[in-house]
């Protein structure tokens, strides 16, 4: 049972994280996704610079840069869920790692309530809570 509510926390957020990439790398080419509803908000961040990088980077790219991290984080979320539900003998699987990565699953459900919309909501919700009864699990 601790294996499958891992897996599922895992696919949860190696889909919500691959959806950011790809919507991302899209609007690279055709902003249309994760932008601005207003073309001029789009046309204003690619041409003010980012005031700590003295002109080295635009808020555009500073953008970007931020949706694609952001991305690997939550990918990288879900292929420790998954490594640990699959028991691919890459890591130790214990209390202690499932607490750490519930943890992890909660933060991203406060900055869902507070800055995201409902999709990313519900799939963090859910996978808090399905990390919350594998660690409550596998305390007995």
């Amino acid at each position: 049972m601790i294996e499958t509510l891992l897996i599922l926390s895992g696919a949860i957020y190696v889909t919500l994280g691959g959806a950011h990439a790809l919507y991302t790398f899209l609007d690279t080419r055709s902003p249309r996704r994760i932008v601005p509803d207003d073309p001029a908000v789009i046309e204003a961040m690619a041409t003010s610079n980012v005031r700590l990088a003295r002109g080295g980077t635009t808020m555009w790219n500073a953008w970007v840069g931020f949706n694609f991290s952001h991305s690997i984080a939550a990918l990288l979320v879900g292929t420790l869920c998954l490594l640990a539900g699959l028991d691919a003998g890459v890591l130790i699987v214990s209390p202690g790692l499932i607490f750490a990565l519930m943890l992890v699953s909660l933060v991203y459900v406060g900055l869902a309530v507070l800055y995201w919309f409902a999709i990313p909501i519900a799939g963090t919700v859910i996978a808090s809570v399905c990390l919350a009864a594998a660690w409550a699990l596998s305390l007995t």
